[in-house]
């Protein structure tokens, strides 16, 4: 990896009595003058507080975040933690995207894992750049009360950043699922077109009458990008929508537990902080949030099923007016499923890490009452 230090500006020491046993005490932190690179296996926490692109004030100070991390305990964690500071905005936009993008190029490459605190939500374009660097395929999932979609003619800005991905050349998204939305938020005809290119929606409510959808999909992601804007108003006193509906801030924390349990999931980034209203409150949620993931990535049980699939079993499902089985895979170290969809290795070798594909123990019974899983149908379209 190469030496990192150049992009980043060191955190500044706390006044305030190091907390025993705290993250503070224990983590990696980069002060100005000690920057280490991370070491591979191991979280790197950045800030980048880029807000020119959102309505957000460019004066938002994002070290409020970082001081309510280093205040929370130190879990029963193996995986070393570093604050690797903040990338400073660059004299353009394009400046500070292309930072976080060779940023985030380095640590994926040397498997680390990096956790972006924002910055206005368009930083998940440069991250999404630095896995086309990768020349790796990727999913996305964005928790969001509306869908960024924007209209392709304009700059990018913090609503409308995705066509800037659909459109990238060449193209490393295979698939892009939005949890969380609103339907009073989003354009009839731009949730059309999401429709058409098979990507996955899961409304509010429906997160909220079946909230076991969200496991799957966050398990099968390999970006997850996370307007705050997503949580309710009540519980995100920053909300830059004023939205009196959206998700809890406990379960913000629970998605942030499933995305750290994730054996697929390389990057996470927490997007559009607004520290102009009740800032301690919402900091400390943003940090409790990463606290979790943090606990669920020292979780991980290491068996997302790549190459030889030993320690799972195996389950053949025939259904009617198909003329193949479907081949479902459970976890015998976890319990977790998925589904295998088939596709000719010399013509989808690019696309081998999305032939298995994250389902519920549910989309197992159903099969078995010959109701074909919507995944597997969607993903097979797309191999198609």
């Amino acid at each position: 990896m190469k030496d990192l230090s150049i992009y980043f500006k060191g955190l500044s020491k706390s006044e305030n009595d190091i907390i025993t046993g705290s993250i503070g005490e224990k983590a990696i932190i980069n002060f100005g003058d000690n920057f280490e690179n991370p070491a591979p296996y191991s979280i790197a926490i950045l800030s980048v507080p880029e807000f020119r692109n959102s309505t957000i004030s460019p004066q938002t100070d994002l070290s409020i975040i970082n001081d309510k991390i280093n205040d929370l305990q130190f879990g029963d964690w193996k995986t070393p933690v570093y604050l690797l500071g903040t990338i400073l905005p660059g004299n353009s936009i394009d400046d500070t995207y292309l930072a976080l993008r060779e940023v985030v190029f380095e640590l994926v490459k040397d498997n680390v894992f990096p956790i972006v605190i924002g910055g206005s939500q368009d930083l998940t374009f440069p991250i999404f750049q630095a896995y086309k660097d990768l020349e790796q395929t990727v999913n996305i999932l964005d928790i969001d009360p509306a869908l960024d979609m924007g209209d392709p003619e304009e700059p990018i800005d913090s609503n409308s950043w995705l066509n800037k991905i659909l459109l990238e050349k060449p193209n490393y998204l295979f698939n892009y699922s939005l949890l969380g939305y609103q339907s009073y938020l989003v354009k009839t005809e731009e949730s059309s077109l999401v429709s058409k290119l098979l990507f996955d929606t899961t409304r509010l409510g429906e997160f909220y009458n079946d909230n076991k959808l969200v496991e799957p999909l966050v398990r099968n992601a390999d970006i997850l990008t996370f307007d705050l804007d997503a949580i309710r108003g009540s519980d995100y006193n920053g909300n830059t929508r004023d939205l009196p509906h959206g998700i809890y801030g406990e379960d913000a924390c629970a998605i942030m537990r499933y995305a750290g349990l994730s054996d697929k999931l390389t990057s996470l980034g927490v997007f559009n902080f607004n520290s102009s209203v009740k800032s301690n409150f919402d900091a400390n949620l943003v940090a409790q949030m990463i606290w979790y993931f943090i606990e669920g990535f020292n979780n991980r049980k290491k068996d997302y099923p790549i190459g030889v699939k030993t320690d799972y079993t195996k389950y053949h499902v025939s259904i009617d007016d198909f003329k193949d089985q479907i081949t479902f895979y459970k976890s015998d170290k976890s319990g977790r499923w998925w589904m295998e969809v088939p596709y000719p290795k010399v013509k989808g070798a690019r696309f081998q890490r999305h032939l298995l594909v994250p389902c519920n123990y549910e989309d197992y019974q159903n099969a078995l009452t010959n109701e074909m899983p919507n995944l597997w149908w969607k993903t097979f379209e797309k191999l198609a």
